[in-house]
């Protein structure tokens, strides 16, 4: 079946973080829940996972591969049209340099920008719920489950004092 969301709304972050104990001890998993807030709040302080980035991945392949990608430009180029001057080498290793790490840079710079883009989760290509009265200062506890636990986790965010469940249709239902 698909997985659905619902939205738990909270009035302060000391019943949001008691609220992540019942999810998960609902069966609800660590990954499962998201915290919404538009407060920063330091990472771990609802309970939640640490979350595992892995941006220094794409910097470093697009480093790599903007190297490769000039080094054979300005190989291919010299080997295709060979100018043979004064008997010194067909391939110039010091006018290669120059080339290389600017195609360095540039495939880092364009992998990082990809990487960030891929991290952030933003080709959303389904919404989940959102309310906005996040940003006036309410917390909000994202659940993804599968179709058939969504009841369980409705009734685990409403023991939680939940203030406000809002579902993914954007129905709200009063708690």
């Amino acid at each position: 079946m698909a997985n659905k969301s619902v939205l738990g709304l909270f009035d302060n972050a000391d019943t949001a973080a008691d609220a992540t104990d019942v999810l998960l001890a609902a069966g609800c998993e660590q990954g499962d829940f998201d915290v919404l807030t538009g407060c920063p709040y330091p990472e771990g302080a609802f309970g939640e996972k640490d979350p595992v980035h892995h941006i220094y991945v794409f910097p470093l392949i697009g480093a790599l591969m903007g190297l490769s990608v000039a080094f054979l430009l300005t190989a291919g180029t010299q080997i295709a049209y060979p100018m043979i001057t004064g008997g010194k080498p067909i391939l110039a290793f010091p006018a290669m340099t120059i080339i290389s790490y600017e195609g360095t840079l540039l495939g880092a710079v364009i992998f990082t920008i990809l990487g960030i883009i891929f991290e952030s989760r933003m080709p959303r290509p389904r919404l989940d719920p959102y309310d906005p009265r996040i940003t006036e200062g309410y917390i909000g506890l994202l659940v993804t489950c599968p179709e058939e636990k969504l009841s369980v986790m409705e009734q685990a965010l409403r023991r939680g004092s939940a203030v406000d469940i809002i579902h993914e249709k954007g129905r709200a239902l009063q708690a």
